[in-house]
């Protein structure tokens, strides 16, 4: 008995260096209770290796999407969930959970647009359709635009800007907030030219702005290069229009309504939201 049991011991340990020479640690770390469950149940050998592997499998997938989860850089809290739709009416639901899903536009390289004054929720959503992404298995790079910008142009100077670009190729999409807040200097503006051109067509960029493209002038000084990056990112894109009053105000103005304290002074514009919020439904 004895030596059946110092047998036993050898196996398991052999088997467990076995399996992390294999690199295989959830079957290293698991295998003894997917044993004892075999043993107890009558599982044939047939099942119990495939327990192991779908359970390897499943904890290989937790694995990335964390790995990709801390990468993406997203801001925190913003989720599809949280994000309302009703302060929004003009962006459709249904096309935003298809956009979550990646197919088709993500594989061929498409890109999304928004556009909208500040505080209408454009970051929100951009920030909670890339979360949905890194769920689903997609790679994603949540950054404002004029850091990577800024980035971009010491990579320049490093002689290191093509490398730079190309190390941002992992990601299916590039999320760049608020376009807008780009300086207006050729410089900076020619490193985010060429980030939009080296993508073209190989992979996604996802764009937050605040002005509408017959205003990029002020982004882009050069009226060609202007030209030419819209016609960029236009080309395969959906592009959503977020018109609407600040987001921002309006939950701040419904959490003192709900408080019970109602603001000491409001603006005619938020008097007629205020009170169009209050009509009876028709």
């Amino acid at each position: 008995m004895t030596g059946s049991t110092s047998g036993l011991a050898i196996d398991s340990a052999r088997l467990s260096l076995i399996l992390n020479e294999l690199r295989l640690p959830a079957m290293r770390q698991f295998w003894p209770d997917f044993a004892q469950r075999a043993d107890k149940e009558g599982w044939p050998a047939a099942r119990l290796l495939a327990a192991l592997a779908e359970h390897e499998l499943a904890e290989r997938d937790r694995r990335r999407i964390e790995r990709h989860m801390a990468e993406a850089r997203l801001p925190p809290g913003k989720t599809i969930d949280g994000f309302d739709f009703d302060a929004v009416p003009m962006i459709s639901k249904a096309q935003v959970m298809a956009l979550c899903a990646g197919e088709p536009w993500l594989t061929s390289s498409a890109n999304l647009i928004m556009f909208g004054p500040p505080g209408g929720g454009k970051s929100h959503l951009a920030a909670a359709i890339g979360l949905a992404l890194v769920e689903r298995g997609w790679r994603v790079l949540f950054v404002r635009t004029s850091d990577l910008v800024q980035k971009l142009q010491i990579a320049r100077r490093e002689l290191a800007l093509e490398a730079a670009i190309n190390r941002l190729d992992r990601y299916h999409l590039l999320i760049l907030d608020d376009l807008a807040y780009v300086a207006k200097d050729q410089a900076e503006t020619s490193v985010l030219f060429e980030l939009i051109s080296a993508r073209y067509e190989r992979r996604s960029v996802l764009i937050t702005a605040n002005q509408p493209f017959a205003e990029w002038n002020k982004v882009f000084p050069d009226p060609a290069m202007t030209l030419a990056a819209v016609d960029r990112l236009v080309h395969h894109a959906t592009i959503l229009e977020m018109n609407v009053e600040s987001y921002r105000r309006r939950a701040a103005l419904e959490r003192k309504r709900k408080a019970g304290r109602p603001p000491a002074r409001m603006t005619a514009h938020e008097l007629e939201i205020h009170a169009s919020d209050n009509q009876p439904a028709t």
